[in-house]
């Protein structure tokens, strides 16, 4: 992949997971609206347990990595499993809201493509 193109995409990535894991901390993006009654139990759990405080420790941390692209590649894997995480949530309990989800998962798959060669001594 182009080294400009996995530049944009790795900084974009980096600046969409710091927002949303500064979110889980600073609480100043609005709340998805028509959460379902599961849905927000779930979210509540995860709340009320810390659970999100993790994730967005993990964000934030990811997020600085990618955009000073230190541990870049270590901090893409890591990320997969919000990634994945995320969007399995969007999908079983609120579909209306899964686009941004979706769009970290790109991202994520992307930059985790983008820095396959870090990958191939662990995968030999």
């Amino acid at each position: 992949m182009n080294s400009k193109i996995f530049m944009i995409l790795r900084i974009l990535l980096g600046l969409f997971v710091l927002v949303f894991g500064a979110n889980k901390f600073l609480d100043f993006l609005p709340p998805f609206e028509g959460l379902s009654p599961e849905a927000g139990a779930y979210f509540g759990a995860l709340t009320s347990s810390k659970t999100l405080m993790l994730v967005g420790i993990v964000e934030v941390v990811t997020g600085l990595a990618l955009i000073t692209n230190k541990f870049g590649a270590l901090m893409a894997v890591i990320l997969m499993s919000v990634s994945v995480n995320a969007v399995l949530f969007h999908a079983v309990l609120d579909p209306a809201n899964i686009v941004p989800a979706l769009a970290l998962l790109v991202l994520n798959i992307a930059a985790l493509i983008s820095y396959k060669d870090k990958y191939k001594d662990l995968l030999s």
